[in-house]
């Protein structure tokens, strides 16, 4: 067992879905520190710049807010170009001192696009627009594939997928936040 100061915050589930002309993120609300629950409602998708993307995180928090901030400030500086944006972020990312110890992960989307960030340089786009990151997200992303050909919408797969996930993965709740915008 690690000790205290090596201790290490667990999990969350985040998911995107691509479909019927909407684009839905969605996550839990638990974070945990081993094996206890410190909060079960925190919010962990959001809009981003001018509201025309969203994005979710997984892993430390404060580090997600920082790399949040800083896509917005890229965002700023290309607006409309989401995938720019995303690529001169994980270029900062991976060759910054303080921004290559962040601990998180990424997923972003704007009407056209869904990617998702890492600390290893990757933007990724998704197949077929579902992804799933964090502790639940392999869970979430079988489920949201399943559903995908279903009459379900995208918000509905998100909601119902995060459910899937958490009644597997412990460190998943379903304290969940979705976000939504139409996509192109």
């Amino acid at each position: 067992m690690s000790s205290p100061e090596h201790a290490s915050w667990h999990g969350t589930t985040i998911l995107t879905v691509r479909k019927g002309g909407i684009v839905a993120i969605g996550g839990d609300g638990q974070v945990s520190l081993q094996a206890t629950i410190i909060k079960a409602n925190a919010k962990k998708v959001r809009r981003l710049g001018k509201g025309d993307v969203i994005g979710g995180f997984a892993g430390a928090t404060a580090d997600a807010f920082t790399l949040f901030e800083r896509l917005e400030t890229k965002l700023e500086q290309y607006p409309g170009q989401l995938t720019r944006a995303c690529v001169e972020l994980a270029k900062d990312w991976r060759t910054d001192r303080y921004l290559r110890r962040l601990e998180a992960m990424m997923i972003v989307a704007d009407q056209e696009t869904s990617l998702v960030l890492t600390g290893t340089g990757d933007v990724l786009e998704p197949e077929a627009g579902v992804a799933g990151i964090g502790s639940g997200g392999n869970y979430a992303l079988a489920a949201a594939r399943a559903l995908l050909d279903g009459p379900l919408d995208a918000e509905a797969i998100v909601r119902k997928s995060l459910d899937i996930a958490a009644d597997i993965c412990v460190y998943t709740n379903r304290n969940v936040t979705v976000e939504t915008i139409n996509a192109a």
